[in-house]
């Protein structure tokens, strides 16, 4: 069997773990949101145990933005900056985060450290995160998402941020796309999103990395694409692992797991799909920047050590 390992790439930041009682700050870092999903999400995270911190100025709108780029960026730095505040979950994702990268304080964020908690586009505010402060991020539902969902969901998110043990993420349909193990930090999200980070002052770190994706309607060949753009600019070389979430109405799902396995090829990172991750109704939580090893054969993640400390 295979066996990828890479250590010692970063510090790190453990945010403070959360608490029955605990305030939990909104924050609208993309797109606008509809009122009633959020408020039944808003009553999800109370069912949790959490209070739910409402920011003023949270609905305001320009055009396809949740307000001003300078609006959002500096809700972000406020919600850090409140030492109530315990954690930071997003709204929604959509589109918008990837323009107020530059408006945020990293040295602020890394002094006041919080569990951060988004997905889909938020992807790019939570690697970049992780890569400008050495904070662990969790990619996990938003407050929209949390609306009607399953109690599978919520338990998961639970576990993430309020558990005092490593994280084992269990594919629920496991597929084998390449056997072997594989150690080292994990990272991903949207491939959609990744993608516009390459280029950028806020590009992920790749090499040694356990690589997840996840995507939400995008032809097979937009897919091929983006996955193709990848390996050209090398963030492909050096990954100890990949995982493949859910691609939801992304067309044949055989067809996409042959993609990768034709980029790889067979001398590639262990390989694993399956895994309820992304734009589906169970959207499990996994911390990024915390070190992981993948059983791909096992269809098993399981984090070396907890995301948050007491």
């Amino acid at each position: 069997m295979k066996s990828f390992v890479k250590d010692g790439l970063k510090e790190i930041v453990l945010p403070p773990r959360l608490c029955r009682g605990d305030k939990i700050g909104i924050a609208a870092p993309a797109s606008p949101f509809a009122s009633v999903t959020f408020q039944q999400g808003i009553e999800a995270l109370k069912q949790l145990g959490f209070q739910p911190v409402i920011p003023q100025g949270i609905f305001e709108q320009e055009s396809y933005l949740a307000g001003s780029d300078g609006h959002r960026a500096g809700q972000l730095n406020a919600l850090f900056s409140d030492k109530t505040i315990r954690a930071i979950i997003c709204a929604r994702g959509g589109y918008g985060t990837l323009r107020i990268l530059s408006g945020l304080d990293f040295d602020l964020i890394r002094s006041n450290p919080k569990i951060l908690v988004g997905f889909s586009d938020v992807s790019s505010l939570l690697s970049t995160v992780f890569l400008r402060s050495g904070l662990v991020t969790f990619h996990g539902p938003m407050v929209t998402s949390l609306a009607g969902t399953q109690k599978a969901m919520g338990q998961a998110l639970l576990a993430a941020v309020s558990g005092d043990a490593p994280l084992t993420i269990r594919a629920k349909a496991p597929v084998v796309l390449q056997s072997g193990l594989g150690s080292g930090p994990v990272a991903g999200g949207n491939l959609t999103t990744l993608c516009h980070l390459l280029g950028t002052p806020f590009e992920p770190a790749w090499k040694g990395h356990i690589l997840f994706l996840e995507d939400l309607n995008e032809a097979a060949y937009r897919i091929d694409r983006m996955l193709t753009q990848l390996k050209l600019a090398g963030c492909l070389d050096g990954l100890t692992g990949v995982i493949l979430g859910t691609f939801k109405d992304c067309g044949d799902q055989d067809a996409i797991y042959r993609l990768v396995m034709d980029l790889f090829g067979s001398d590639g990172p262990p390989i694993a799909a399956g895994f309820d991750i992304g734009h589906g109704p169970a959207n499990v939580t996994l911390p990024i920047g915390l070190t992981a090893t993948l059983d791909a054969d096992k269809g098993v993640l399981s984090y070396h050590s907890v995301a948050t400390r007491e």
